[in-house]
């Protein structure tokens, strides 16, 4: 684009399509027999619903950001992206537009439906990531519902199954009884609620309990042993109320004596510790509950009602017997299934688990570098919590197929053989015949937990299972804290039971976004903002320098369309500043001998000063602070000042002088270019475009020059900037023109150029040595209204007149010597000292003068 046509206005709506369909996707692929310092990125994959909400576009920033200043760097960066296709909301989704259940149509058919949903909610939200400028690599993209993805989840299984790392067994397990899955500790949530604690006669004792509902699957009693109040009960067997089987009395020190009665109900189960419980003292189960929260045949008449309607019906025949003699209100915290919000159950089923192991997770945890490090105490206290290990099997059909068979004849498990795989066991039979001897199998129809697929995301962005040199541990992890006891945490298992490694070098821990309201992000409080709004009202790089500049790493951040205007207000201010320098530097080309003057001396110190620190900020993820200090170079210290103080050189005479403010110039907006490209990369592409051929994304981060910071160049410049300030402020007070002719301005102290002084407020400067002489001559008088008002009263006109018409230094003589005495109309009046004031100005050389003072220099301006 010539500098003729460049607007006046910056158009982001413009230039970032442009720029847009311009970039090929190849300049951002990773070389893997390149030679540079490699950078793996573990990207978050998404959950592709279709829509790439904000706290994504947050993330992918934060992620963009390192990414392109890593390239700079001079870093082989892979960015990659992935997609974490299969769960539950799918399947939902799918039931909901086809009018179906997952049972009514055959499981292959319904898996299809799924993937055709999947694949255009992706094709979706690829189009976003590009308009926001995201430099993915996308000969890395990675889909976990295609077989070379979950493939490689099926090795992992295999593998793990192998060396001891995952079994099977008949376990209690978190149930949703909506969702009709087994579900992680890590994927249940809790709400406080108010609940009612019912006492009641149990045979002999009093109980206290919130759920009656589970009396049918009470298998014992517990009291605690220095509770003398039971002991004599300890070992006998009473009658369950309602259903009359007999359970023993136990004694256990978790019972606290002080709560309810002190004599606790076990159940299989009610909570963890009845699952404690019922291990430890080796207690039977009784399931009185099934998948769907259905009673059970255990629960007699009560059978075949949900657990609302059991509750409120077994209470009631409770009261009505006398066996609840008392109830009162309990806050208690409710567990739910973070998908559906259903309270869950605890189940005991046969299940899929995953050892834990956590002192060797805290121990890989040990060698990761947290951003912030106090993020890591998260994991740490989630790890501490573990009441049993992972169950990775689920009841559902749109998910990785766990590569099992059953042998009809002896039901021996058997496991796949890597080289078989991928498969789906539903729609195949294994080549091998059961050590038996029978080809009759039956599939395992249950799949793995999706966070089995997303858990080694950074072992296959390493090439894991495809290459020979698998680039383990990859440098970084972008995510949000709230996945930090899934995602964080079982990538670093799975990675440590499969490589021995930890993930990843660093892991870059980002915040939620919050309404404008300060609240979190919802359809029901109507404060969601979707980043294709924004982009569309203000464009991509306004969007990522609020992300920018919003929070720092790990705090959460509220959305601001306030933020977002800052930044597009400054977009259009770095524009002006470009359209006036590009008309001096178009064709300039920097080098040669060059005599720059103070104040280029100050800008460049400052300048590599700014790149200095950027790249600090930059390597420590700091993000905010980086963006800010850009910001107040660019706005305060360049176009406020810079410019305004070169601008007499630019199109004076000098050449030598022109040609040093033309190269600390070029050397800035060249500057500029760069550090700005990790966050505005549409804007910096164009400004990079009008100076050079190549993309500024395929160039490097600006070196710093050491030898150009210079404290005293600095301080010289300051003391440049604050004069020509101050001799700016002299004039726009006295109502001139700033570039209105000011005459002859005189500067005692130690400076050594105002060629930029002297051109910016249009004078005649002479540096002096020593110090001004001055004389002070009174030039007024001014009456005091106070004193000569209510003292003379109807004379205080004609006294005044009088005191205007009198010769200032007369008066000032008569003042001083205790008296004023004037010739009011034939009388004379006699005032005292106080009733005068005088003004009084500076005389040096025969001139009047003004005289401002700026630190230790001191500047006589001549009136003219």
């Amino acid at each position: 684009m010539s500098i003729t046509q460049l607007p006046k206005e910056y158009n982001p709506q413009e230039v970032e399509p442009r720029w847009m369909g311009e970039w090929q996707d190849s300049m951002n692929y990773f070389d893997w027999d390149s030679n540079k310092p490699q950078y793996i990125i573990d990207t978050p994959p998404p959950y592709p619903t279709g829509n790439f909400h904000i706290g994504n576009a947050l993330n992918w920033c934060y992620i963009d950001f390192v990414a392109r200043y890593k390239r700079m760097r001079g870093y082989n960066v892979m960015f990659p992206q992935g997609w974490d296709c299969h769960g539950l909301p799918t399947e939902v989704k799918v039931e909901e537009i086809h009018n179906i259940t997952k049972n009514q149509v055959p499981r292959a058919e319904f898996r299809r439906l799924c993937e055709e949903l999947t694949a255009g909610n992706i094709e979706k939200m690829r189009g976003t990531m590009r308009r926001l400028a995201f430099s993915i690599d996308w000969s890395n993209e990675y889909i976990t519902m295609k077989p070379e993805y979950y493939g490689k989840t099926q090795h992992s299984f295999v593998q793990m199954y192998n060396s001891g790392r995952i079994y099977q067994a008949d376990h209690p397990v978190n149930w949703c009884p909506r969702c009709e899955t087994a579900i992680a500790f890590a994927e249940v949530e809790y709400d406080a609620r108010q609940t009612t604690l019912n006492y009641f006669h149990f045979d002999e004792l009093d109980v206290a309990t919130t759920r009656p509902e589970l009396l049918a699957a009470c298998v014992a009693v517990a009291v605690n042993p220095d509770d003398n109040r039971y002991n004599k009960y300890v070992g006998q067997e009473i009658e369950v109320p309602i259903f009359g089987h007999k359970v023993k009395v136990l004694s256990d020190s978790e019972v606290d004596p002080v709560f309810g009665t002190g004599v606790v109900m076990i159940c299989t189960f009610g909570d963890k510790q009845d699952v404690r419980w019922w291990a430890e003292l080796g207690l039977p189960i009784r399931k009185a509950i099934d998948k769907q929260g259905i009673m059970t045949s255990i629960a007699g008449k009560y059978e075949g009602m949900n657990l609302t309607e059991c509750k409120e019906a077994i209470t009631s025949d409770m009261k009505d017997a006398g066996i609840i003699y008392e109830q009162e209100s309990l806050d208690q915290n409710v567990g739910l299934c973070w998908r559906c919000k259903t309270t869950i159950e605890i189940l005991s089923e046969q299940q899929w688990f995953v050892k834990i192991d956590a002192g060797d997770i805290i121990s890989k945890s040990s060698k990761i570098n947290w951003v912030p490090p106090y993020m890591e105490i998260r994991l740490k206290n989630w790890t501490g919590t573990m009441e049993w290990d992972w169950c990775i099997s689920r009841q559902r059909i749109f998910a990785t197929p766990i590569p099992v068979w059953y042998c009809n004849e002896c039901g021996e498990v058997m496991v796949a053989k890597e080289e078989w795989l991928p498969l789906d066991p539903n729609n195949s039979q294994p080549p091998d015949a059961c050590k038996c001897g029978s080809t009759s199998f039956s599939p395992e129809e249950d799949v793995l937990d999706t966070w089995m697929d997303s858990s080694i995301s950074a072992l296959n962005v390493s090439g894991w299972l495809s290459r020979d040199d698998v680039r383990m541990p990859t440098q970084m992890r972008p995510q949000g804290h709230d996945i930090i006891r899934t995602w964080a945490f079982y990538t670093i298992l799975r990675a440590s039971a499969l490589t021995g490694l930890p993930p990843w070098d660093d892991i870059v821990i980002n915040g939620m976004v919050l309404g404008e309201d300060g609240q979190k992000m919802s359809k029901s409080l109507g404060n969601i903002v979707m980043p294709e709004k924004v982009v569309k009202e203000y464009g991509s790089d306004a969007f990522r320098q609020w992300a920018a500049i919003g929070g720092s790493t790990g705090s959460d951040i509220v959305f601001s369309w306030k933020d977002v205007v800052a930044g597009n207000r400054f977009q259009q201010k770095l524009w002006s500043i470009v359209r006036f320098c590009m008309p001096h530097i178009e064709d300039f080309q920097p080098g040669g001998d060059v005599e720059y003057r103070t104040i280029d001396t100050w800008l460049l110190s400052k300048l590599n000063t700014l790149i200095k620190e950027a790249t600090d900020s930059m390597d420590a993820y700091q993000f905010d602070e980086t963006m800010k200090n850009i910001r107040g170079f660019a706005w305060e210290t360049l176009a406020d000042n810079y410019i305004e103080l070169i601008k007499s050189r630019l199109y004076g005479e000098d050449v030598d002088a022109r040609r040093a403010a033309q190269q600390t110039l070029y050397f800035t907006v060249d500057a500029l270019a760069r550090i700005l490209a990790p966050f505005i990369p549409y804007f910096a592409e164009e400004v990079f475009s009008l100076l050079h051929r190549q993309s500024v994304h395929q160039s490097g981060w600006p070196d710093v020059d050491e030898s150009a910071i210079d404290l005293e160049a600095e301080a010289s410049g300051e003391q440049v900037k604050e004069i020509t300030a101050t001799i700016r402020r002299f004039k726009s007070d006295r109502g001139m023109a700033l570039n209105a002719p000011l005459g002859r301005l005189r500067i005692y102290g130690r400076i050594e150029d105002v060629t930029d002084i002297a051109g910016t407020v249009s004078a005649d400067i002479e540096v002096m040595e020593g110090e001004p002489e001055f004389e002070y001559r009174v030039s007024g008088v001014k009456p005091r209204m106070s004193i000569i008002g209510p003292k003379f009263r109807d004379k205080a006109g004609p006294i005044i007149g009088a005191l205007k018409s009198a010769d200032p230094e007369s008066i000032a003589q008569q003042a001083a010597g205790g008296a004023v005495e004037l010739e009011v109309k034939g009388e004379t009046i006699t005032l005292e000292p106080a009733a005068v004031e005088f003004e009084r100005e500076i005389m040096s050389e025969g001139h009047a003068v003004d005289v401002l003072e700026i630190g230790d220099v001191m500047v006589v301006v001549e009136r003219a």
